[in-house]
């Protein structure tokens, strides 16, 4: 198994840093493509929502990205301070109604279920875990 962890500033661009330091990670493990992208998209959705959301994109609080690398699967865990939520927990949003008109929130975890075979979030402490699971093909 091979592990990256990263503690990471509550800001948009550190989001970002997240992002590019998972494809590096990926691309060095020779994990395929689509799956790379699968799983930034994951990382985004969620490490924005702890962003915008649990820390109110205070700078003063950080979050940490850990990624592992099973052979057969990636493994993303985002640990943050927020306040308890659970974003498993989210109604998923009503595709059929109108952009316009239809309740924010909810698509970017309802992305996330597209693209990540197993989520799954913990209260641990006073920490949010969330580890999402994308299995990998043969090589």
């Amino acid at each position: 198994m091979k592990e990256s962890i990263l503690d990471l500033p509550a800001t948009p661009e550190d989001v970002m840093r997240g992002v590019e330091h998972l494809e590096q990670f990926c691309l060095e493990q020779h994990v395929p493509r689509k799956a790379i992208q699968a799983l930034m998209l994951a990382v985004e959705e969620t490490a924005s929502n702890v962003v915008n959301h649990a820390y109110q994109r205070n700078a003063q609080q950080t979050f940490r990205l850990k990624l592992q690398h099973h052979g057969d699967r990636f493994v993303v865990e985002l640990r943050d301070h927020g306040p308890a939520f659970d974003p498993l927990q989210a109604t998923a949003p009503d595709l059929e109604t109108d952009p316009d008109e239809r309740d924010i929130g909810g698509l970017g975890i309802h992305l996330v279920r597209q693209y990540i075979e197993d989520l799954h979030y913990a209260r641990e402490g006073e920490e949010n875990v969330l580890r999402m699971t994308k299995l990998l093909p043969p090589i």
